[in-house]
């Protein structure tokens, strides 16, 4: 593989979960903005390298995978030596598990509020749903924080390509959408926050994101 790595991400979206986990392999990578408040996105240069119009891709030469659990999965098994990826067969299935639950049901969940276009098009329609995400969001943040509440990582004491994803979404429960009181609401989550902070590629990647860091 001799292409360089690009990784397109948009800042604050759930791109942020490799953009961070790139970050922490150490390896070479170009990170490439997409701007969703132009709708660069939907434009035909994006579009030839994810037809879906979404992020995040990451691409190496005319190579391409998307979706969240599919990339954060190429991204730790590419850079093992990152130690990114459980080895041991319960560990590995508990990483699998908080991909594929987070891609599946807390962000399409939470799409109901921020998206609710995708759902529905009649006005009232729009407002039952994104008032039925709410109720659903309220639910799954109260599950990842009783998934949390023994301490350490997401995979007990192994940090792992699930982590950032977990800080993906405890963002965007602070965020202008939900408006949590995280720390109030969340206190576990809020400690993982907050540990992820102190985590050098962490920093790296909300100062280039222009994100504020969990305080």
């Amino acid at each position: 593989m001799s292409e360089s790595l690009k990784l397109y991400y948009s800042p604050g979206a759930c791109s942020l979960a490799p953009h961070i986990a790139l970050e922490e392999t150490g390896a070479a990578f170009e990170p490439v903005r997409i701007d969703f408040a132009t709708g660069e996105q939907k434009s035909g240069a994006y579009l030839a390298i994810n037809q879906k119009g979404r992020v995040p891709a990451l691409a190496e030469g005319d190579w391409v995978v998307t979706e969240n659990p599919a990339v954060l999965r190429t991204i730790a098994r590419r850079f093992p030596e990152a130690g990114l990826w459980p080895e041991d067969p319960r560990e590995e299935a508990a990483c699998a598990e908080w991909l594929a639950w987070l891609a599946s049901t807390v962000h399409v969940a939470y799409a109901h509020i921020r998206r609710a276009e995708r759902y529905a098009s009649d006005e009232a329609a729009i407002r039952d749903v994104q008032q039925k995400g709410r109720e659903s969001c309220a639910d799954l943040w109260t599950m990842v924080e009783v998934g949390l509440s023994r301490g350490g990582w997401a995979v007990g004491e192994r940090y792992s390509v699930a982590d950032p994803y977990l800080l993906t979404f405890w963002t965007w429960g602070r965020g202008p959408v939900l408006g949590y009181d995280m720390a109030a609401l969340f206190p576990h989550w809020t400690a993982h926050a907050r540990r992820m902070a102190q985590r050098p590629a962490v920093q790296r990647v909300f100062a280039r994101e222009g994100l504020a860091l969990p305080e």
